[in-house]
Protein backbone atom coordinates (compact mmCIF):
# COMPACT_ATOMS: atom_id res chain seq x y z
CA UNK A 1 0.00 0.00 0.00
CA UNK A 2 1.28 3.58 -0.45
CA UNK A 3 0.24 6.54 1.86
CA UNK A 4 0.44 10.18 0.34
CA UNK A 5 2.19 12.22 2.62
CA UNK A 6 0.26 15.89 2.54
CA UNK A 7 2.21 17.24 5.31
CA UNK A 8 6.13 17.22 6.40
CA UNK A 9 5.65 13.96 8.60
CA UNK A 10 3.20 11.81 9.65
CA UNK A 11 3.33 9.81 13.43
CA UNK A 12 3.67 6.39 13.34
CA UNK A 13 0.56 5.69 15.19
CA UNK A 14 -1.82 8.24 13.24
CA UNK A 15 -0.37 6.41 9.55
CA UNK A 16 -1.12 2.98 11.26
CA UNK A 17 -4.89 4.45 11.98
CA UNK A 18 -5.49 6.28 9.04
CA UNK A 19 -4.26 3.25 7.21
CA UNK A 20 -7.09 1.11 8.58
CA UNK A 21 -5.06 -1.59 10.30
CA UNK A 22 -6.36 -0.71 13.30
CA UNK A 23 -10.08 0.83 14.65
CA UNK A 24 -8.69 2.87 17.42
CA UNK A 25 -5.26 5.24 18.17
CA UNK A 26 -5.19 2.84 21.25
CA UNK A 27 -4.84 -0.81 19.19
CA UNK A 28 -2.03 1.18 17.43
CA UNK A 29 0.26 2.54 20.22
CA UNK A 30 -0.37 -0.88 21.56
CA UNK A 31 1.05 -2.68 18.57
CA UNK A 32 4.15 -0.42 18.29
CA UNK A 33 4.91 -0.97 22.23
CA UNK A 34 4.67 -4.98 21.41
CA UNK A 35 7.63 -4.68 19.18
CA UNK A 36 5.21 -5.30 15.96
CA UNK A 37 5.74 -2.51 13.71
CA UNK A 38 8.92 -1.90 11.49
CA UNK A 39 10.43 1.16 9.89
CA UNK A 40 12.40 0.68 7.14
CA UNK A 41 13.23 -2.82 8.30
CA UNK A 42 14.01 -2.28 12.06
CA UNK A 43 11.74 -2.23 14.95
CA UNK A 44 10.24 0.82 15.77
CA UNK A 45 8.94 1.30 19.64
CA UNK A 46 8.39 5.36 19.52
CA UNK A 47 4.71 5.73 18.77
CA UNK A 48 4.75 9.41 17.62
CA UNK A 49 7.97 8.56 15.55
CA UNK A 50 7.81 11.60 13.05
CA UNK A 51 7.01 9.48 8.99
CA UNK A 52 8.64 11.02 6.24
CA UNK A 53 8.44 10.32 2.61
CA UNK A 54 10.67 7.49 2.01
CA UNK A 55 9.80 5.53 4.67
CA UNK A 56 8.18 2.10 4.97
CA UNK A 57 6.29 0.66 7.45
CA UNK A 58 5.62 -2.71 8.26
CA UNK A 59 2.84 -4.38 10.42
CA UNK A 60 2.44 -7.73 9.98
CA UNK A 61 1.98 -8.89 6.13
CA UNK A 62 1.38 -5.22 5.31
CA UNK A 63 3.85 -3.23 4.35
CA UNK A 64 3.10 1.02 3.66
CA UNK A 65 5.55 3.20 1.46
CA UNK A 66 5.27 6.74 2.52
CA UNK A 67 5.31 9.10 -0.43
CA UNK A 68 5.60 12.45 -0.90
CA UNK A 69 2.32 14.61 -2.46
CA UNK A 70 3.38 15.13 -6.22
Amino acid sequence: MKFELHDEYIELFKLIKIMGLVDSGAHAKMLIEEGSVQRNHEVELRKRAKIIAGDVINVADTSIEVIAKH
